[in-house]
């Protein structure tokens, strides 16, 4: 697509293209201390979609991923890199995934609990990351635990230790990660939801700049690009999505 002064008029209206760039979730971006600079396929994603429109990158960068979606619904950045939802659709115009993930629950390893069908149980309390994917959607579909809130999704597994709860939830590789940093603990089998991964503008953007945005990431993954990022940062647990046009 021709980059028209209205796209880049919509992404970049300070002059420069903030992104919105969510740490929080170790599959899209991460970073070794508060003030290292994150790397990640998100970053890379960011960093080609700036050297399309000619212009300077700017990470803006939190720890959890609904101040993350917070910064793009107030335009305090100009995209970011966002679980397709209908809440966050309220204000989010989202491309097709570029990423799927999957949601999965860890319990100590004494408990009962072996399967995710048994999660929903009025005896159960789910340790969740607040205003994660995870969150939205187990608040749909919980009918009988109770959900509580850790302040990010990466402390889930501390706060879920520390308060003794029965459930933990969260993306498969993080608690992969903690259950090998934590004694005691194991995954449940398969998964309780899968994330569609994608990128997201403010509703208000034109209808240009809306497709121009679905357009990059269906080429982002035609050409391998979202592939050889996975590969480069050794990610695991995760797949790139299908081609628009291979779903319709």
């Amino acid at each position: 697509m021709t980059i028209s002064a209205q796209i880049v008029k919509d992404l970049a209206p300070t002059g420069k293209l903030r992104a919105s760039i969510n740490v929080g979730n170790p599959i899209l971006a991460k970073r070794d201390g508060p003030n290292a600079t994150p790397y990640g396929v998100s970053i890379d994603l960011a960093q080609q979609l700036a050297k399309e429109l000619e212009t300077n990158l700017e990470l803006v960068v939190f720890d959890a991923a609904g101040k993350s979606v917070v910064a793009v619904s107030q335009k305090e950045a100009d995209f970011g890199f966002f679980a397709i939802d209908p809440e966050r659709g309220r204000e989010i115009e989202f491309t097709a995934a570029y990423i799927v993930i999957e949601g999965a629950y860890l319990v100590p390893n004494q408990s009962r609990l072996q399967q995710n069908e048994e999660v929903d149980n009025a005896s159960h309390r789910i340790v969740v990351g607040k205003g994660s994917a995870y969150d939205l959607y187990l608040s749909r579909e919980i009918k009988h635990a109770k959900l509580v809130h850790a302040p990010t999704s990466p402390k889930v597994v501390d706060f879920f230790i520390e308060g003794q709860y029965e459930v933990a939830a969260g993306v498969r590789q993080q608690l992969e990660a903690d259950a090998k940093r934590l004694p005691g603990l194991r995954i449940l089998p398969g998964r309780f939801m899968q994330i569609q991964q994608a990128m997201g503008v403010h509703k208000d953007c034109s209808s240009e700049t809306k497709a121009f945005m679905l357009d990059f990431v269906e080429r982002m993954k035609r050409s391998g690009f979202v592939l050889q990022s996975m590969q480069r940062h050794q990610i695991q647990g995760a797949a790139v999505a299908a081609l628009l046009s291979a779903v319709q």
